[in-house]
């Protein structure tokens, strides 16, 4: 009883004990000096801080998002699933993850872990061969916010029964053996992906397949929930918070993909339109999409039609024209409703559909990006498939498969090391009662709208 009591102890404290440890050897790290501010634009700086802020501002808007879906019990803990990974991940980039992504290449798979550790030479580097007019931290910083939300993508398809304690060791996990691989293959010069020439502008691959393909072996490792297998109907708990974290999701996107131009320029203005244009033709056509299938127009079928066009142009939006943008925010949310209906007649449990909306609205946007990319747009880029060159459509296609394929294996090995570690799966008493209650001892309790009655006055006019 004394050896399980100690292993249980150490489990528990493990998280404080790594952090404390982490907090001591920083101390000893020598600071960077600033650079030399010489050919840094301070307009692009200034853009670059902007957009950094708005991706950060994703994250409450995907908390939002997501916890108005769940059942009530559970708007706390799948709220916080998804903010926590602000300081998980912060933390990580800072020690480890930046340098993974993008540091000195590793054969083109992953960058040498020692080149940032710690955010070593990162204040005072040179920029980034890419974004040559910021600092290379500002770089950091504006990539640190996708490594960010990419794992907090994820908690929409285990929301409802996955351990708290589980799904922070799974961010670890994800972010170092999935999002800084992927990331290096796609996004640094020297990763194979990159010189392959897979296009990919803001994240299509290296976000959203990546988090989809990983949530839905999530969903399969953790199995379903007993309200699924009963085929219980859970209504959305909170209509307003998905109609607020939509706002604040579509708001945070311009930084998202306009601020993949690296700069205040003229790309970043086409990207930013772009990113508009595709969201708000996924709403009307995911709206009038149930209309034809007899449903009736919803808040929650317009917003979910705006994140699935928001996904689809991420790997777009520096390439492609605004009108082939309409078409693919258009042509992307009828594939991903089809999806989601498809999903639901299956024994899948992928709570809140992360896989149809995020994996397929991702496999849509990076496969039209080979159709519909133009050096018109990106001189930096290629022509698509419509223009002339298959080759670039050919490219995309085998990328994508090999980023499904290696999230989705590697996804289901990660849950399956977790599981190992701390069981991923809450049990059916914590389940009944809710995570909110059984995780955190806390509970939603909107406040109860009290009226006033007050009795009726007569008047008398003269």
């Amino acid at each position: 009883m004394k050896k399980a009591g100690y292993k249980e102890i150490v489990k528990t404290g493990f998280p404080f004990i790594l952090l404390a440890g982490i907090a001591i050897v920083a101390i000893f790290i020598h600071p960077d000096a600033l650079p030399d501010q010489k050919g840094l634009v301070p307009a692009d700086m200034a853009w670059m801080l902007v957009a950094t802020a708005l991706v950060f501002l994703m994250i409450p808007g995907l908390s939002f998002f997501y916890g108005g879906m769940v059942n009530r019990k559970n708007i706390i803990s799948t709220m916080l699933q998804s903010f926590i990974a602000t300081g998980v991940i912060s933390v990580l980039w800072i020690v480890v993850g930046f340098s993974l992504a993008f540091g000195k290449s590793i054969h083109g798979l992953i960058g040498d872990p020692f080149t940032y550790l710690f955010f070593r030479h990162v204040v005072d580097g040179a920029p980034w061969k890419l974004a040559p007019t910021i600092p290379l931290l500002l770089f950091a910083l504006f990539q640190l916010k996708f490594a960010i939300i990419t794992p907090a993508l994820v908690a929409g398809a285990v929301a409802e029964r996955i351990q708290f304690k589980s799904y922070l060791l799974f961010m670890v996990l994800f972010s170092l053996l999935i999002y800084c691989p992927i990331a290096h293959w796609t996004w640094s010069p020297d990763g194979f992906l990159f010189k392959f020439g897979v296009l990919d502008f803001a994240g299509g691959t290296v976000v959203h397949i990546s988090a989809g393909c990983a949530a839905l072996a999530g969903a399969l490792a953790l199995k379903r929930r007993k309200s699924h297998l009963d085929k219980l109907e859970i209504k959305p708990a909170n209509i307003p918070f998905v109609l607020l974290g939509t706002g604040l999701l579509w708001f945070g996107w311009f930084g998202f993909n306009a601020g993949s131009a690296m700069a205040a320029s003229g790309l970043a203005v086409v990207a930013f339109a772009n990113t508009n244009t595709a969201a708000a033709a996924a709403g009307l056509s995911w709206l009038f999409f149930d209309s034809l299938r007899g449903r009736k127009p919803s808040a929650l079928g317009f917003c979910v039609g705006v994140v699935v066009g928001l996904v689809a142009i991420t790997p777009a939006a520096g390439y492609v024209g605004i009108p082939q943008s309409l078409f693919i925010g258009f042509i992307a949310a009828i594939i991903s409703n089809l999806a989601v209906y498809w999903k639901s007649k299956s024994p899948i449990d992928d709570t809140l559909d992360v896989f149809p909306c995020h994996g397929i609205g991702g496999i849509t946007g990076i496969l039209l990006t080979g159709i519909f990319a133009s050096k018109a747009i990106n001189i930096g880029g290629s022509d698509g498939w419509a223009y002339g060159n298959f080759t670039l459509f050919f490219h995309q296609l085998l990328g994508m498969l090999l980023v499904v394929a290696y999230s989705f294996i590697m996804g289901m090995v990660i849950f399956k090391i977790v599981n190992l570690i701390y069981p991923i799966r809450v049990s059916e008493d914590e389940e009944e009662i809710g995570l909110d209650l059984s995780q955190h001892g806390e509970e939603y309790q909107p406040r109860e709208e009290t009226f006033l009655t007050v009795e009726p006055r007569t008047f008398e006019y003269v």
